[in-house]
């Protein structure tokens, strides 16, 4: 195996993606395992993508998307961050957004402070570029510890990564965490990068974003979640004006990797703009609150405020986390070990979106896995 990259050497398979592959193995388990939307994309949002590919909308686009749908987007961050004709791009997904960027910017030796829990992109993406993760411990209530990351930065800082309503704990940020995060990092002149694919799933108090205080921000959004357009691959990077040139260099990547995102899929953004998907939202807060009334009798729970995932502390009786998944996968109950996520093996996640039946049978069985 001499012949391989060093790089590929500091990535293993997803855990996340390992599980998915045991779900086809199983006969009918309950799946908390994978974060993807067990509703099917709006009618409207199809009807539009299936009528570009019969208009003959199915060559590449520019690299930054298509324009009349990028001027969409602009319009929409510029009225919500005032930000004056923000530069922007389509990527393919949120996931393409953060290659773009972490190549972008990334020198080896850099460090990028990351929140732990993390999404597991982060850490081997930064480590493939030859860049290091600082991690910030957020046990065991997963808020944004302004101070530890003020107290992380140094000459080698060169981002600072937010995901808020958070992957895998589903923490949603306050206006204060976001603020005092945006002051900091303009007196120390550092980019934040916001990761905000879950937006739209908030429960309890709108998700505030970082672009609304600070203008070297660079913003992550997309479709995957909120339309359950995960095969799509759409989502877009947005900056302001002051970052431009980062832009520019996100673009120029683009054009050699991914070229563009999928332009039929790129003529159904407008129409998923203008689709309501209020009721699938207050499907998964209901989902929320059955889970943690349900499982909250049994385990030790931080309540989580969006996305659909829920972090949770492992029993006592197992030596770590990945002990008590592996026996609620022996149960038919599939749930990601908390270390795929975390420099830490304490915690495992569940994502909610499963059917109401499968939620009341996965409660019941794991809650007899720590009794």
């Amino acid at each position: 195996m001499d012949y391989l990259a060093d790089r590929t050497k500091l990535i293993d398979a997803s855990g996340i993606r390992k599980v998915f592959a045991l779900a086809a193995q199983l006969d009918d388990p309950v799946n908390f395992s994978i974060g993807q939307p067990d509703f099917d994309v709006p009618d409207v949002v199809k009807d539009a993508a299936i009528d570009a590919i019969r208009k003959g909308y199915n060559k590449y686009s520019q690299t930054a998307g298509l324009e009349d749908v990028v001027a969409c987007l602009k319009a929409k961050i510029a009225a919500e961050y005032g930000w004056d004709n923000p530069p922007l791009m389509i990527t393919d997904g949120v996931s393409g957004g953060l290659l773009l960027a972490f190549m972008a910017l990334i020198n080896p030796g850099d460090e990028v402070i990351v929140q732990d829990p993390y999404f597991v992109m982060y850490k081997h993406l930064v480590r493939m570029l030859g860049g290091k993760c600082v991690y910030i411990n957020t046990y065991p209530d997963f808020r944004l510890p302004v101070e530890k990351i003020e107290a992380a930065i140094t000459d080698k800082t060169k981002l600072i990564c937010l995901n808020s309503p958070a992957n895998p704990t589903g923490a949603v940020y306050t206006e204060k965490e976001v603020n005092d995060i945006a002051q900091l990092a303009q007196q120390n002149n550092i980019i934040v990068l916001s990761d905000e694919i879950y937006e739209e799933f908030c429960y309890d108090a709108k998700n505030p974003s970082i672009g609304t205080y600070y203008d070297k921000a660079i913003i992550l959004r997309g479709f995957s979640k909120s339309h359950a357009m995960t095969g799509w691959r759409l989502g877009y990077a947005a900056v302001s004006e002051k970052l431009a040139p980062l832009l520019d260099k996100m673009l120029m990547i683009q054009q050699y990797t991914f070229v563009c995102a999928p332009t039929p899929f790129q003529m159904a953004i407008p129409a998923a703009m203008e689709c309501d998907t209020t009721a699938y939202v207050d499907q998964y807060h209901k989902k929320r609150d059955r889970m943690l009334e349900g499982l909250g009798k049994c385990f030790d729970i931080t309540r989580p405020a969006g996305a659909f995932y829920m972090f949770i502390k492992a029993p006592d009786k197992y030596p770590n986390a990945t002990a008590f998944v592996k026996k609620a996968i022996e149960n038919n109950v599939l749930i990601i070990p908390g270390n795929v996520f975390s420099e830490q093996d304490t915690h495992f996640r569940i994502s909610y979106v499963a059917t109401d039946e499968k939620i009341e049978q996965g409660i019941k069985i794991l809650c007899n896995l720590a009794m």
